[in-house]
């Protein structure tokens, strides 16, 4: 998901486009390197890995050093599920902890890092997270999320971060969009868990659909909620 929303920025004109990788001499970011980018656009790689606490700064203080001094939009959309997933009855610390570092914490640092940046945008400047329907308490019974409570503990804590960073700024649109059940590799695994060939939405739809989300929020209609990508449902927190 997190390359196909790149490569859409790559194909918009006058962009520099910030990815992050885990490891910048990894087979997988040299091709990234070498995507094509519309005129006056570039893309900069930085190193985040989502369970580091000093990355997202370190990963600012390069972004500097390369000449980029504000931010316009920032997608915290890194996040980790696993295979094996433990009802509440039998999930271990370690299934919560490791889940929950991935999440709600790389996503809580890596706002911390960037806010300076944002905040000397020019434009509006937006916050998006990347959740998960099973994030939503309101929508448990609905979802039977209480089934995996690693996953579900860590994306209702990233729906609270993202909530307070948009009553902690007034300058800034911070929402949260569940793309819904997307043919990634996780998505499609999931999909067949229940039953299904593969996942509902191919990634160009959610892409398509999260960029709509971006490209249009307002603090006033977007900001502090939470929505289903493809459908436009707003999701009880």
């Amino acid at each position: 998901m997190g390359r196909a929303i790149l490569e859409a920025y790559l194909g918009r004109p006058n962009h520099i486009v910030i990815g992050t990788v885990r490891d910048k001499t990894s087979q997988a970011a040299q091709e990234l390197q070498k995507l094509a980018a519309a005129d006056d656009t570039r893309l900069v790689l930085v190193k985040i890995e989502s369970t580091s606490p000093d990355d997202p700064a370190a990963a600012v203080e390069d972004l500097k050093a390369a000449g980029i001094d504000y931010l316009d939009v920032v997608i915290a959309n890194a996040g980790g599920l696993r295979q094996k997933v433990s009802p509440l009855d039998s999930v271990t610390a370690d299934d919560v902890t490791e889940t929950f570092q991935t999440n709600a914490l790389g996503p809580l640092m890596l706002f911390q890092a960037v806010r300076p940046l944002l905040q000397k945008s020019q434009a509006s400047p937006k916050w998006l997270s990347i959740s998960s329907s099973l994030g939503s308490v309101g929508f448990m019974p609905t979802y039977h999320s209480h089934l995996a409570p690693a996953y579900g503990i860590s994306k209702a804590s990233l729906n609270w971060i993202t909530t307070a960073a948009h009553c902690g700024n007034p300058w800034l649109i911070a929402f949260c969009l569940n793309p819904g059940m997307v043919q990634t590799v996780a998505g499609n695994r999931n999909a067949r868990s229940l039953g299904l060939e593969k996942a509902l939405y191919t990634i160009e739809q959610a892409r398509d659909a999260i960029l709509g989300y971006v490209d249009n929020a307002t603090r006033e209609k977007t900001s502090a909620k939470f929505f289903q990508a493809m459908t436009g449902e707003e999701l009880p927190w």
